[in-house]
């Protein structure tokens, strides 16, 4: 196939085939205006892709509101090989398929399973995936084939997305590699056009047609058909976009009636079933098969379909020309054309295509056809196709006459596109919501709540207001969705930065206690107690103190850690429940609750709790001195927010605290400025206190006490309603080095407060060693001792080793030389060991003021491994197989192996019996 033009462009895509034939894999989006050569480059691969299978779909708009439909048809070569799928990957898949049922699956669960049945194909082929005009794919189905591009690596895959420039970007697949494509140079579009010229063409006339077609391939071979060459270059403008869609529907119009009436069959039916679209012409006109087929075979002359014959279906042979007959078409008669495909659909079989093209025949209210919507609505719901809900539901609603189930459905649709993702959608369909009236008060909270959710997920400002004054409203009349939209309120005043005035965490604290159903004590230690027990206790933190909540988020962390909590629903308030424990500074508490839940979540699937999950193991691990390990769970959560298409700018700034402890100034700055960048309001959330905390252990680490001040006292001049606690040791200790005791002793008196409500061994032993630095000498050592044997037996290494810093720097200003090395010394061990460098730096000059010169120690190997390669070993060490790994980590056994062979050469071990002992241990 000759690519006129697109030599650079055709040289990437084969370099991409010819490694995955090597094993290896790749994705990339194609990216430009209609007509501009996507689809010849995706055609140039297929007929490029030699020795490999080739799977492909490509969108139809038609078809972007049922959920899965695009996947399906990518994977039904392979879908015979399912029963090899771990029993949850099979259940996802077969469950959003609609072939068992069941409850709705996560949508990366069906991912993973995607990715498994490709990936195991391509073990025995190399594999070529083409998605043509991505936009118009449905979005289950595109955020599970961007999913599977975002997990390639080592399994001879590659996977070609086509994206027109006019259609609004699919976030989900921002971030993959691109490549656009810009407009044919002016020798290559000549050569393109005495190409498809018959009898050479008048170079006049060709320079007209080139400067008319501004580059664009497809309208240069438009203007090169026949008689319309004569047409070209009088001062119209250029023919692109809609100018192309109008001259295919001039083509289109030049059609006999039979003709004309099988293209707009054809463009109104998505599956491309040449069966089904001659039944409903005949359904429509009466006619006999051979004038269908005759029609069918005249559009295929025009180059206005293309048959294919092996799957009896056909297509157009450009996505313009498909609108085109579509949108040139009149309403009566596009009514018309859908009553004939419902009418030929089997309603059994194919609920949802019947329901679709009933409901595009409708002409007004039919509370039939909106009840048949909504039944479809509820299978997809089940199926996991939240956005096809929405979309069924939407259609339902405005089939549907009474305007209090109107609202109603319309509301219904919101909450599905909340599930889904995909909150601009959800503030499009409520703008469409007409209130029936102050009658139902409900149905108005209903809709604050939904509005304020999609205002939080987009960073609007009002959200926790919304929240607020929808939950006072269900409080009255649902107490469970009042407390719900309680929790929800109390989550976004936590998170954003900017409340608006009357709506903050202690309005929203008094309405919560206000409201409550369940107080502390009733239903304790049961798995439903765990909301009320969060909201009570969450409350009581902002409005009253921590004294007084203590008692409710501890018993909901016990309800929480009870057997089999990860399976209840205790699950969706799991960030409520760990941030809970690091209010109690309960490490045990905290580590265990992010180990149990991230398993749960990767059994299930579920890769949103499993962020939460590995965002908590990762802050559990920095407390414990695991930085390397830290940073593994680190790397996995800003992994699974790549996967899922998050925005970076929020997820890839969070490790801040990892990067302090290290002494790492530049990465923790830089993570500082992208938070106060996002969030630039006092006092801010809990992203804007951690990077405050992470601001403290860095100052404090290179001796900077005013800058570690300086970042830590706003907790006492605008106390946040939650985490501050993080910076109160270090406020202590920083403006005790500052020789600012009036600071000191208010930051102590706050952490006093505070840590003996909380009464954990982590509590107690910072309030000790705070005191131990305000105290005069003759009680100091006696607090340095008592925090030592608050923490000995906790797994906080960090705070053991900055404890025998403070102490043995104590010890060598009161001239015990002796006593001072012993515990410097340890302390050196530990910063070291654990790779807290600015620390270790600190207390190696501490030991060399008392005459002792710290031993330098060797790193250890696992610093060459890369923290996908260090997780894919430790689980690899501990006995799990490759199929085991992929599925924990959402990778494919093919770069489970790829990993291990690059471990095996890092390390140099040769077997699996090898690798536990050359892993650091942590």
């Amino acid at each position: 196939m000759i690519m006129r033009g697109r030599g650079a462009e055709s040289a990437l895509v084969h370099r991409l085939l010819d490694d995955a034939r090597a094993g290896m894999s790749g994705v990339l989006v194609l990216r430009g205006d209609a007509g501009i050569g996507k689809t010849a480059l995706l055609e140039d691969a297929v007929a490029s892709a030699s020795g490999m299978r080739v799977t492909r779909v490509a969108g139809i708009e038609a078809e972007q509101e049922l959920g899965f439909a695009a996947v399906h048809r990518v994977l039904l070569p392979f879908l015979g090989a399912r029963a090899g799928l771990p029993g949850p990957q099979r259940a996802a898949l077969e469950t959003a398929f609609g072939m068992v049922g069941g409850t709705a699956p996560d949508r990366f669960l069906v991912g993973l399973a995607v990715l498994t049945l490709l990936a195991e194909s391509a073990r025995e082929r190399p594999l070529l995936i083409v998605c043509d005009d991505a936009q118009w794919l449905d979005r289950e189905s595109l955020d599970v084939l961007a999913f599977v591009g975002r997990r390639l690596h080592a399994d001879g895959i590659v996977a070609l997305f086509a994206l027109r420039d006019d259609a609004v970007a699919p976030p989900t697949l921002s971030g993959l590699p691109e490549l656009r494509l810009g407009r044919l140079p002016e020798s290559d579009a000549l050569a393109l056009l005495r190409d498809h010229v018959d009898g050479g063409i008048d170079q006049v006339v060709a320079e007209r047609i080139i400067a008319e077609a501004s580059g664009n391939p497809l309208a240069l071979l438009e203007l090169a058909q026949g008689p319309r060459i004569a047409e070209a270059g009088f001062g119209e403008p250029p023919p692109l976009g809609r100018r192309l869609e109008a001259r295919f529907l001039q083509q289109v119009q030049a059609m006999p009636s039979l003709t004309r009436t099988v293209l707009l069959v054809a463009a109104a039916d998505a599956t491309g079933d040449r069966r089904l679209v001659r039944q409903a012409v005949r359904h429509r006109l009466g006619v006999g098969d051979e004038d269908v087929a005759e029609a069918f075979e005249q559009a295929e002359r025009e180059e206005l379909l293309t048959a294919r014959p092996a799957s009896g279906t056909s297509a157009f042979r450009h996505p313009l020309i498909r609108s085109a007959v579509y949108g040139g078409a009149s309403r009566a008669e596009r009514r018309s054309v859908h009553a004939a495909l419902a009418a030929v659909t089997d309603a059994e079989a194919e609920p949802e295509r019947h329901a679709w093209h009933a409901a595009a025949a409708a002409g007004g209210p039919d509370e039939q056809v909106a009840a048949e919507l909504q039944g479809c609505a509820e299978r997809a719901r089940k199926a996991g196709g939240y956005l096809a809900q929405a979309a069924f539901l939407q259609r339902a609603a405005e089939l549907t006459g009474d305007p209090v189930l109107s609202a109603a459905r319309l509301l219904e649709a919101c909450a599905a596109a909340l599930m889904a993702g995909a909150p601009y959608r959800a503030e499009e369909l409520l703008s469409r919501l007409t209130t029936p009236g102050p009658a139902i008060p409900l149905l108005g909270a209903h809709a604050d709540r939904l509005r304020g959710l999609a205002r939080l997920m987009l960073g609007k400002d009002g959200a926790v207001r919304l929240l607020l004054d929808a939950a006072l409203v269900l409080s009255e009349h649902d107490p469970g969705a009042g407390r719900d939209t309680l929790l929800e309120a109390v989550d976004a005043a936590m998170v954003v930065s900017r409340t608006g005035p009357g709506s903050g965490a202690l309005q929203v604290a008094g309405a919560a206690l206000t409201a409550i159903t369940c107080r502390p004590g009733a239903g304790v230690g049961t798995y439903d107690s765990v909301p009320d027990l969060l909201l009570d206790g969450h409350a009581r933190l902002v409005a009253v103190g921590h004294r007084q909540a203590v008692p409710s988020l501890r018993a909901a962390l016990a309800a929480m850690r009870l057997p089999g909590a990860e399976e209840s629903g205790a699950v969706r308030w799991s960030l409520l429940g760990m941030i809970a424990a690091v209010e109690l500074w309960d490490i045990d508490a905290l580590g265990d609750c992010a180990r149990r839940y991230a398993d749960a979540a990767r059994g299930h699937g579920a890769l949103r709790m499993l962020q939460i999950s590995a965002h908590a193991n990762a802050t559990s691990e920095v407390f414990r001195g695991n930085l390397a390990l830290a940073e593994a769970h680190f790397a996995e959560f800003k992994d699974i927010a790549d996967a899922t298409g998050a925005d970076p700018r929020f997820s890839h700034p969070t490790d801040v605290m990892l990067h302090a402890w290290r002494g790492d100034e530049t990465a923790t700055l830089s993570a500082v400025a992208a938070q106060r960048e996002l969030y630039p309001e006092l006092p801010g959330g809990i992203q804007v206190q951690l990077a405050r905390a992470a601001l403290v252990v860095l100052g404090l680490g290179g001796r900077r006490y005013a800058q570690a001040q300086a970042a830590a006292q706003v907790v006492l001049e605008d106390p946040p309603p939650h985490c501050a606690g993080l910076s109160l040791p270090g406020l202590v200790e920083a403006a005790v080095r500052n020789d600012d005791p009036d600071v000191a002793v208010r930051a102590l008196r706050l952490l006093t407060e505070r840590a003996t409500a909380s009464g954990t061994p982590w509590a107690l032993g910072l309030l000790a060693r705070s005191r131990a630095l305000l105290a005069p000498d003759s009680s100091a050592e006696g607090f340095f001792q008592e925090a030592a044997a608050h923490l000995a037996p906790t797994p906080l290494v960090t705070e053991r080793a900055h404890t025998d810093l403070l102490h043995g720097e104590w010890l060598r200003r009161k001239r015990r030389r002796h006593d001072a090395r012993t515990l410097l010394r340890r302390a050196h061990e530990q910063f070291t060991s654990m790779g807290a460098v600015a620390f270790a730096e600190r207390a190696r000059l501490e030991l060399r003021a008392t005459g002792e010169q710290a031993r330098k120690r060797a790193a250890g190997t696992e610093h060459d491994l890369t923290p996908q390669e260090s997780r894919v070993a430790r689980m690899a060490a501990g006995g799990a197989t490759n199929q085991e790994i992929a599925t924990d980590l959402f990778i494919s056994a093919g770069t489970v192996e790829y990993h291990l062979g690059k471990v095996f050469r890092k390390l140099g071990v040769s077997s699996r019996r090898q690798l536990a002992a050359s892993l650091p241990q942590g």
